[in-house]
């Protein structure tokens, strides 16, 4: 695969965003969020990521280190991306592949990260 022009929302429609990602990047974490979210993440420079609907009603959680801010609909409960730095310190974007619109993730092949270790 290579970068993609996505849109993606939340489960109920009140947060949407598009995003440029390539979802071949795809990886799962077990980190105690991620294993209980199961969510398939991708991740994109923030420049790459435009919100289209929500701005205002974000919910926003940050847990261990308060690094990443996992942002949910505070409606229907759906987390659909986070926003954090990447290892570089630039703003970055992670996408949860299984928000995305025609993106089937059981075509896949993520992988695994051990963010439980880090």
């Amino acid at each position: 695969m290579a970068m993609q022009n996505l849109t993606g929302s939340c489960h109920c429609g009140a947060i949407a965003y598009t995003v440029e990602v390539d979802p071949a990047t795809a990886i799962t974490c077990n980190c105690s969020i991620c294993s209980r979210l199961g969510a398939v993440w991708a991740f994109a420079p923030a420049t790459k990521f435009k919100l289209t609907k929500g701005e205002g009603k974000l919910g926003d959680y940050q847990f261990n280190k308060h690094i990443a801010h996992h942002r949910f609909c505070p409606t229907c409960g759906i987390e659909s991306f986070a926003q954090g730095k990447g290892k570089d310190g630039s703003d970055q974007v992670g996408i949860n592949l299984r928000c995305c619109d025609g993106i089937d993730v059981n075509k896949l092949s993520p992988k695994q990260v051990d963010g439980r270790s880090l």
